[in-house]
Order: C-alpha cells, then structure tokens, then sequence
C-alpha cells in the first residue's frame, strides 16, 4: 500500500541516549500494540521493517539480550536505562520491530496503528511475516 511512497530517515534511541537507531519509512506506516505478556507490560509500539530499512549508529556494546520461550525473538534493550528501542521479533526474523514510542519526531509520519492479538501468537504471527519482506 504505502510501501511504493519515498521512505524517510526517522532517528530515535533509549532512555538515557546511549544505544540509537535510524529507520526508514514510509509517509504512513504500520504499527500494532500487542497483548502478549512482554509487550502488555512494556507498552511496546511495533513498526517492523525490512532489515535494509533499519541501522543502529550507537551503542552496540551498551546492549542487553532477553530471550525466552522458543529464544528465536531476540529482546534488545539498554544496559543502562532498560529502555527496548528495537528487537529481532519471532514473526519477522529477517527485519527489526522499532518501538514507535522510542522515535524522537515523527513529523510528517503517520502510524496507522492496529491490535495484535500476541496472547494465540501461533495463530496471528502470520498476519506480520509480510512487513519484514522488501517492496517488490
């Protein structure tokens, strides 16, 4: 839909400023909250993107991993303030999930924002696999 619009280079990062991240998008992007538990209690805003849309610029080293379950989701956060900007996500190995709430401006973005319903993730992980793929 939106994919075949210019992307735009959106900066963001953690808390404290020690791990930050660029990532492209388009004018109007999609977003999902999610009730898994992690994200229920993490108020994760999900906008997942293709690996080439994605960069980290600072603190590589300044991050922490927490896996669990299957250990295919790769939760990144900071090692100082906690704060999760971007993980691996088990529905889209081949991309990155951004926190939307971790962007530092969004002018002249959109999200479109939709519910996940992460708690039957087998039934659901479907409805992400196409956001991670590359426009064709």
């Amino acid at each position: 839909m939106s994919e075949s619009l210019p992307l735009t280079w959106f900066a963001g990062g953690c808390h404290c400023g020690g791990v930050r991240f660029e990532v492209a998008l388009p004018p109007v992007a999609e977003a999902q909250t999610c009730n898994c538990s992690m994200c229920a209690k993490t108020g994760y805003l999900h906008v997942i993107v293709p690996e080439s849309r994605f960069r980290l610029t600072k603190g590589a080293e300044r991050l922490a991993e927490y896996t669990f379950n299957t250990r295919i989701a790769r939760h990144l956060f900071c090692s100082e303030c906690g704060i999760k900007s971007f993980y691996r996500p088990r529905s889209n190995p081949d991309g990155w999930s951004v926190n939307g709430r971790c962007l530092d401006e969004a002018d002249g973005l959109e999200l479109n924002i939709t519910a996940f319903d992460g708690r039957n993730w087998e039934a659901n992980s479907g409805l992400l696999a196409h956001l991670s793929r590359e426009p064709s």
